[in-house]
């Protein structure tokens, strides 16, 4: 590993996150690779990076991934993935520039290999895994923009006819993370649902759901498209740089099944199974209920948004 990266020369650093940088290296035999190096300064990263060997390790699917090898020992804690060209989806799809280079197919591409990876986490995999951390920089691209869902460091696997569960230490990201989470530390499959629901908003509009701004209002994203739902105008959601270049009728399909996963009660959330039923199918879509975390901003004048994307939050119990 210090060969192929060159002794993790910074040059070649692909990012960096709270557990250290990510270096992209290549082998002897020519393959290309990244490379997930736990900072020896970090105070967090250990048990996500070997919660994310022990599931990942067992999972094999075209829109996760996929991991090649680890090194745990000493001072030194590694993982070794297959190198993916284009990054992470957020790099590209938030960049005014970049963004341009995703044309409708290719965003309708992303959202469907989204959905048919967390498919296979929450149904079709040996564990049944809730990711927990789902958004557009865990989304990865390929050469030919095909989705990878990664980074397990805070993901759960559930056994049996286990659907939920409750933690006191709430990690994940604003924008992305559903209510019951947020507030009671209530996560399921729907949870991941939600966070799904955020992204296909997201890849639709080119616009970020947190610090979302519009000139005739203060809601955020998930409050704009719903407004837009309710008034017929979904077609105003889309990302202007795609021009009016567009299948209407896969846009319309994409923030109805979007509205759908982001509704404030977990139960009226669909399945994933039956997400990427909607998706691949034509035909009407089952009317959205009020979507959760609907917010309006009070911001005062020149003040700043706070940039911060992880949060904790403990949850204090009586005893």
């Amino acid at each position: 590993i210090l060969k192929a990266t060159n002794h993790f020369h910074p040059p070649i650093s692909l990012g960096e996150g709270g557990f250290g940088l990510v270096y992209k290296g290549k082998l002897e035999g020519g393959q290309d690779i990244a490379v997930k190096r736990l900072s020896k300064e970090s105070r967090q990263g250990l048990e996500e990076l070997k919660n994310e060997v022990i599931l990942i390790s067992k999972l094999q699917h075209r829109n996760l991934v996929k991991l090649l090898g680890c090194c745990i020992q000493g001072d030194e804690s590694m993982l070794i993935y297959q190198y993916l060209p284009n990054k992470s989806l957020d790099l590209i799809l938030f960049d005014e520039t970049k963004s341009r280079s995703l044309d409708w197919q290719k965003r309708f591409h992303i959202i469907n290999g989204i959905a048919r990876g967390l498919l296979y986490l929450h149904q079709d995999s040996p564990l049944r895994i809730i990711h927990r951390d789902l958004k557009a920089s865990n989304i990865l691209l390929d050469s030919e923009m095909n989705p990878k869902i990664s980074d397990f460091g805070l993901a759960r696997s559930f056994g049996g006819n286990e659907t939920e569960a409750q933690t006191r230490r709430v990690v994940g990201t604003f924008g992305y993370m559903s209510p019951e989470y947020a507030v009671d530390g209530l996560f399921s499959v729907k949870s991941d649902v939600f966070s799904f629901g955020v992204l296909a908003l997201e890849i639709v509009s080119g616009k970020k759901n947190r610090g979302f701004a519009h000139t005739d209002h203060r809601l955020n994203l998930l409050g704009h498209a719903w407004t837009l739902y309710q008034e017929g105008r979904l077609a105003e959601l889309v990302d202007t740089f795609l021009n009016g270049e567009f299948e209407y009728a896969e846009v319309e399909k994409s923030i109805k099944v979007g509205l759908l996963c982001v509704q404030q009660n977990p139960e009226d959330r669909p399945k994933m199974s039956t997400v990427v039923w909607m998706l691949g199918k034509e035909g009407e879509i089952p009317e959205a209920k009020h979507p959760g975390f609907f917010t309006e901003r009070q911001l005062v004048s020149g003040e700043a948004v706070a940039s911060t994307n992880d949060v904790t939050i403990t949850i204090p119990h009586p005893r």
